[in-house]
């Protein structure tokens, strides 16, 4: 399981109706709990990838058994004998901060996991306590993190920010079980589009380059579509609209805009793309404009 390299930068956690990945804290039960038989009951209705938070070291073989990944929670981010025994299962980790942890703590504590030979670790931010009612997200301390590790947020209170966390250099977002289906596919389709455009990461195989190339082309669809949207305003906004309403002089500065952008594919190759992405749009606008009502 690779928490870091995903078709999208969203993760649902669950479990919920049809989560991307189920998170279940052991901590929570306060060691009331057998740790097997509680996975064991998890596995029976989900086989998805599975990530669990143990309430002691103790927890460890068996979320080896029914686990993908492990969870320290802030918490006890700084339990370094728990960090060390959680990195020697060799399973991934997410490890999140602490509410008022400092950068340096953070990635201390993701040292630890290092140095026990785990590189397989990810960050995940789920805010810092304040006057406000929910835990405030520090983008910042994202930014920088990003700098040395992957980092997931936790955008389950705020999902307004899924950009700006994406913006600051998150890998991905955590909503929780119970957002509403309309937040989770407007979060998506907003990370989907952001997330092609900010991930500089290098392929280093075939499937990841195709993985990546299709982030790209959904991005490229969004992006079309709301092209054609705003092109089909302004011919309707036009005198004369439709293909006799083309102007060859605002086509040749969206082509030099664009060759500022993209000087490698040149303003030949930029200036067909365009001149089939305009044509395409007038026509989608003329087939809706014509089709009945």
């Amino acid at each position: 399981m690779d928490l870091h390299d995903r078709d999208t930068p969203v993760m649902i956690a669950g479990p919920a109706a049809d989560p991307d990945v189920a998170v279940v804290s052991l901590r929570r039960l306060h060691g009331r709990a057998n740790a097997a038989a509680e996975l064991t009951r998890v596995r029976r209705s989900y086989h998805g990838p599975l990530l669990v938070e143990p309430f002691s070291a103790l927890d460890l073989p068996a979320i080896v058994t029914h686990a993908d990944g492990v969870v320290v929670g802030g918490a006890w981010m700084q339990d370094f004998q728990l960090l060390r025994a959680v990195a020697r299962t060799g399973r991934p980790v997410v490890v999140q901060r602490a509410p008022a942890a400092t950068l340096e703590e953070w990635l201390s504590a993701a040292e630890y996991c290092v140095a026990e030979g785990n590189q397989d670790v990810v960050l995940c931010e789920t805010g810092t306590r304040t006057h406000l009612p929910h835990a405030t997200i520090d983008l910042s301390l994202v930014r920088a993190a990003g700098r040395h590790r992957p980092v997931l947020v936790d955008v389950s209170a705020a999902p307004d920010l899924a950009v700006a966390a994406l913006s600051a250099g998150a890998c991905g977002l955590l909503l929780g079980e119970d957002a509403e289906s309309a937040v989770v596919a407007g979060v998506r389709a907003k990370a989907a589009l952001l997330g092609a455009l900010t991930c500089d990461d290098v392929p280093e195989t075939i499937p990841g380059a195709r993985a990546a190339i299709d982030r790209v082309d959904a991005a490229l669809a969004t992006l079309l579509e709301r092209r054609a949207e705003l092109a089909a305003t302004v011919q309707r906004l036009k005198p004369v609209g439709g293909f006799a309403g083309r102007d060859p002089r605002r086509e040749r500065e969206i082509v030099e805009a664009m060759v500022s952008r993209a000087p490698r594919l040149g303003a030949d190759r930029l200036g067909r793309i365009m001149t089939a992405v305009i044509e395409t749009g007038l026509e989608a606008s003329e087939e809706r404009d014509l089709s009945p009502a």
